[in-house]
């Protein structure tokens, strides 16, 4: 690579001479990342390992219009060969970083996308994410777990490869199942099931296979509520949410997080989604990411936006968009609502609150909501309102034991001149 660089250079010295003139991108990459909010150690890191990147491309006579993928493998190895066993894994996501910034800032090219994987399996899997993405409407998430099935299944079935797809029988699907369930020990476990039903139902509306094996995917056992869900007593509730705001670092952000469940009755992903844009401040008024893509406005209490506007002036940072974000930097959203099921745990522990079922899930303060404005009198449509529940039925499950509540949504029995 040196020679051919040699060759295509008539100057060298004079390209040597330009590299050294260039403003030193490890300076300003330095402040980005200080900008960042990392602590002084992390800043001193980047910085060493952005200065050695540096010094390698000026070595080698590189501006970084030079990085293409060759060069940048190259000058990267030795430094982070240099670093210790434990650092190496974070030294080469540092230089990512530095190189990432090169690219927005510098004019380095961006790097070379793979070569697109032509094999008859991966041509299907790409039509059938489309399928879930076009077809569907289903969600980034969704579509994630769905794609990670496709392959589970496939391998299950034929290895590496991709074999006669009319070939699949019930048993291969049932047997599946049944290993899938035995390594989850999760007997009631629905996503299973219903991302193989996606895909069996595609494979037939594309004309892959000859028949519908959506309906082979045996259903998961969900027997039905026979009371009303488990809940917490509304001075519970407080202490759980009471106790979190002690904390130094993210006190105001789980606190805000739990009062949206607690008292707007949200689910725990509908959180991690607000954006800083969903919140009308003027209308009191915030914008709910539901399922299946569907959105709705909700007013937004005193107490919650209250909440919010703490979390946002004292204790938010970084430049995300999402509403709540990470406290360690550069402050990005959460992948996931896993951080309400722990923050949740945490409340638990330190109140002494024993949780009333042994799965810590968020839901509980949904349930605890809808029993509260049950008692205190609020008619089942209008707790579906609250919940957003796209079915009257769904409702229903919070007066199993309440005849008045379930005459609220119950039709006329239907008459016959007047006589029932």
């Amino acid at each position: 690579m040196k020679e051919t660089l040699m060759e295509n250079d008539a100057k060298p010295d004079q390209t040597a001479r330009t590299s050294e003139s260039l403003d030193n991108q490890a300076t300003g990459f330095v402040l980005r990342i200080e900008a960042d909010g990392y602590g002084r150690g992390s800043v001193a890191k980047y910085g060493a390992t952005a200065e050695a990147f540096w010094a390698a491309m000026l070595s080698e006579n590189l501006s970084p219009n030079d990085l293409t993928d060759d060069w940048v493998a190259e000058l990267e190895t030795p430094i982070i060969n240099t670093a210790t066993a434990e650092d190496q894994k974070h030294c080469r996501y540092r230089l990512n970083r530095f190189r990432d910034y090169l690219i927005e800032i510098a004019g380095a090219p961006p790097r070379s996308e793979p070569p697109l994987d032509m094999s008859p399996r991966a041509v299907l899997k790409r039509e059938y994410e489309t399928y879930l993405r076009v077809q569907r409407g289903l969600s980034e998430d969704t579509i994630y777990h769905c794609l990670r099935f496709y392959d589970r299944f496939l391998t299950a079935k034929f290895g590496a490869g991709l074999g006669d797809l009319n070939s699949i029988k019930p048993d291969d699907i049932s047997g599946f199942i049944l290993r899938l369930r035995e390594a989850q020990n999760a007997p009631r476990d629905k996503t299973g099931p219903s991302h193989l039903r996606n895909l069996f139902q595609f494979l037939f509306w594309s004309g892959k296979t000859e028949r519908n094996l959506s309906n082979a995917v045996p259903k998961a056992r969900h027997p039905k509520p026979t009371g009303i869900p488990r809940y917490l007593q509304p001075e519970e509730v407080d202490r759980l949410i009471e106790v979190v705001r002690d904390h130094k670092k993210t006190g105001r952000r789980n606190y805000a997080m739990l009062m949206l469940i607690a008292r707007l009755g949200l689910r725990a992903p509908e959180v991690t989604a607000i954006e800083l844009d969903d919140i009308d401040w003027r209308a009191g008024e915030i914008l709910i990411r539901g399922k299946r893509q569907l959105h709705d406005r909700m007013p937004m209490s005193a107490e919650v936006g209250e909440a919010i506007v703490d979390y946002i002036k004292n204790e938010r940072r970084g430049p995300d968009r999402a509403l709540f974000v990470s406290v360690k930097p550069p402050f990005r959203r959460f992948k996931d609502a896993q951080i309400l099921r722990w923050i949740l745990r945490d409340a638990y522990d330190a109140t002494g609150i024993s949780p009333p079922q042994a799965y810590i899930g968020t839901h509980i303060l949904r349930h605890s909501l809808a029993t509260d404005m049950l008692r205190k009198g609020a008619s089942l449509a209008e707790i579906g309102d609250v919940l957003r529940h796209r079915s009257a039925m769904t409702t229903t499950i919070y007066a199993q034991h309440d005849l008045d509540a379930l005459r609220s949504i119950s039709r006329p029995w239907p008459t016959l001149g007047g006589v029932q």
